[in-house]
């Protein structure tokens, strides 16, 4: 069977591909390449090609095949080697190229959150790797917890906080839910319950084991605790909100939660940063039967927003949840990387939040989606409203979930030729609007990976001329998203909030 290489040049757009020469038998890196496949997106190893220096690919072949794919089955099946075979005898394919050469293809499978970390060596700290733009890096001892926390179907929120009573409740907070609660399904059995049983019912308490008496959750301490008690279980949480719609001002508002006026815990977050989302933000006017509708599709898709940022947060890692909303966008940026993966997520139909029982809370009253559909729905508002498609970024070390949500319309299209020269152009802008959009995250994620980065280092990152990024960096420096130090030639960019956290 002939193998046309160029077939695989669909991988390279994530960095889901990697070759090897393999001339002299199984690489050693074959195997961290292995792992950071499986415990990200999967991906595609060729064994028996080198990359020239142009890019291209050229093929070598591989001398004795049938000894390779023995001692590859060999090694994936020792447990002191590799953690876990995730293969089957499909996923090895052996093709001739157009030269005659033998090449081998290996496609990993993303491995599923019960079978993460997929490590090497019989070391799960210093043997478990990831994928990124560069290529395979070893992940941190956090990433690693991170993972073992993803993997029982208990999830972390769950948990029964043996050390904290009832008294650690805000007793202010829970009312205010029970009262959204009782407005949103009047005549609910529960609402005769005392708070202690109320409680119990929603999964904010739970009887602990050793006292046999009820304690918080994990849930309901982050739900309706407040914010000096909640770190002392999660001395990483932090919640911020940030609205920078002066390019004058470096904040026009901003709440966090350890400003020690509020509670700071997330039912009260939600319902301040939902309102401030909404305001100035140009919602179509909607009549039905000759009423107007209050809550629209764009009101329900930014609470689904919000609730999705909130519920799959892993409130152990560090940098917290920040929301950010400028004159073009919304971001909500959430530590954590997405459990079922990006693309089903995008696709929908899977739920599988990180913190159920928080999920569960958000449902009783109204918010959030437990079909799984919550993001495909979010992006078909977005389209039905004219604005340019949403976009999901995702990080690492620490993991990091980044949705922006542009509030720039699309171009609209027309047959009309006099019409067709200056919509071509609107369709210029606006594609470029976006397009600056996307570079402005790529820029935050680069900076949030190396602290601090030149101009050149930040336009090759972008592919783009340092002329088109100064102007970005600029923008960027505007609107307080990032900072500068030294002058001229020595100057660096930072990431402000890395800065802030820093100092």
């Amino acid at each position: 069977m002939d193998f046309d290489l160029s077939k695989f040049d669909l991988y390279r757009e994530d960095n889901r591909l990697e070759i090897k020469k393999a001339k002299g038998g199984l690489p050693l890196s074959l195997w961290e390449t292995y792992s950071a496949f499986a415990n990200c997106y999967g991906g595609v190893i060729i064994l028996g090609v080198k990359e020239n220096q142009d890019g291209t690919w050229s093929d070598i072949g591989l001398t004795d095949e049938a000894k390779l794919r023995k001692d590859f089955w060999d090694t994936i099946h020792n447990p002191n080697k590799v953690s876990i075979n995730l293969l089957k005898d499909r996923d090895i394919k052996t093709y001739t190229t157009s030269n005659g050469n033998i090449i081998m293809v290996i496609f990993v499978p993303m491995a599923k959150r019960e079978q993460k970390p997929v490590y090497i060596n019989n070391n799960i700290f210093n043997g478990t790797f990831r994928r990124n733009w560069e290529g395979d890096y070893r992940c941190s001892k956090a990433e690693v917890l991170s993972m073992l926390r993803d993997e029982p179907e208990i999830t972390m929120d769950m948990k029964v906080l043996g050390d904290m009573s009832l008294s650690d409740i805000n007793m202010e907070t829970l009312h205010g839910y029970r009262n959204r609660h009782m407005t949103y399904r009047g005549g609910h059995p529960w609402e005769t319950l005392d708070d202690e049983q109320y409680l119990e019912k929603i999964g904010a308490a739970a009887i602990y084991e050793e006292d046999g008496k009820l304690h918080p959750t994990a849930a309901g301490l982050l739900m309706f605790g407040e914010e000096y008690r909640i770190v002392r279980e999660f001395p990483e949480y932090f919640l911020d909100y940030r609205e920078m719609l002066d390019p004058s001002i470096r904040w026009t508002d901003r709440l966090q939660s350890g400003s020690g006026d509020w509670t700071g815990n997330l039912f009260d977050f939600y319902f301040r940063v939902y309102n401030k989302l909404l305001k100035d933000i140009k919602i179509p006017f909607k009549m039905e039967g000759g009423n107007r509708i209050d809550d629209t599709p764009v009101h329900k898709a930014l609470r689904e927003a919000l609730a999705n940022c909130l519920v799959n947060a892993d409130f152990y890692v560090g940098r917290g949840i920040v929301i950010k909303k400028n004159q073009d966008s919304i971001i909500l940026e959430n530590p954590g990387y997405i459990r079922v993966g990006k693309h089903q997520m995008l696709k929908g139909g899977i739920s599988d939040p990180r913190n159920k029982a928080l999920m569960k809370m958000f449902n009783l009253i109204g918010i959030g989606e437990r079909a799984g559909s919550g993001v495909p729905d979010i992006f078909s508002v977005w389209d039905d409203e004219g604005w340019i498609e949403p976009v999901v970024h995702e990080q690492y070390n620490p993991d990091r979930t980044v949705l922006t949500l542009p509030l720039v319309k699309q171009a609209k299209k027309t047959s009309e030729k006099n019409k067709r020269k200056k919509q071509a152009k609107k369709t210029s802008e606006l594609k470029q609007t976006s397009k600056t959009l996307e570079n402005k995250e790529k820029i935050l994620v680069h900076l949030s990976q190396c602290n601090f980065a030149k101009t050149s280092e930040i336009a090759e990152q972008l592919n783009l001329s340092e002329a088109r990024t100064r102007v970005i960096l600029k923008e960027m420096l505007d609107a307080g998203m990032i900072g500068t130090r030294g002058k001229t030639k020595k100057k660096e960019y930072y990431l402000v909030q890395n800065k802030e956290e820093q100092e």
